[in-house]
């Protein structure tokens, strides 16, 4: 029995050894996509074009599903209870955007970082805080 658990053990630790790198390549793929999807929404439909903040309140939550969707299945890949790890998921997204909206106003206006730096910043501090949060928090392993 002893010998059964530890080698339970050594199996999980060994498939969780690729999870940064999966992690890592999950968030180029998810950046990707979200730079790409509210261009492609604004060009594709007519009526976004004058209502440019909705067509990024739409491909910000198109992205926040792709990324769930990325982490749960590619990273992480757990199994079910997709509902309750998306509700420790959004909470992060939710105060990230929120944080990003107050954020980069602040530093293109006060200091004068030019904005393209400033969010690649925000960017890099939202990277890592991603790995803390949904490796301890979204998808923690059952216990």
């Amino acid at each position: 029995m002893a010998l059964d658990a530890l080698i339970g053990v050594a199996q999980r630790r060994l498939a969780a050894s690729g999870r940064p790198l999966r992690f890592l390549l999950a968030g180029g793929v998810n950046t990707l996509f979200g730079l790409a999807i509210y261009p492609a929404l604004l060009w594709s439909s007519p009526a976004l074009h004058d209502r440019y903040m909705l067509g990024l309140g739409l491909a910000q939550t198109l992205s926040l599903v792709f990324a769930f969707t990325t982490y749960k299945l590619t990273v992480f890949r757990t199994r079910g209870g997709a509902a309750g790890e998306f509700s420790r998921f959004l909470p992060f997204y939710l105060l990230h955007y929120a944080a990003n909206w107050l954020a980069l106003p602040l530093l293109v206006s006060g200091p004068g970082v030019d904005p393209v730096v400033a969010q690649f910043a925000f960017s890099v501090v939202l990277i890592a805080s991603s790995w803390l949060w949904h490796s301890r928090v979204t998808f923690r392993p059952a216990r």
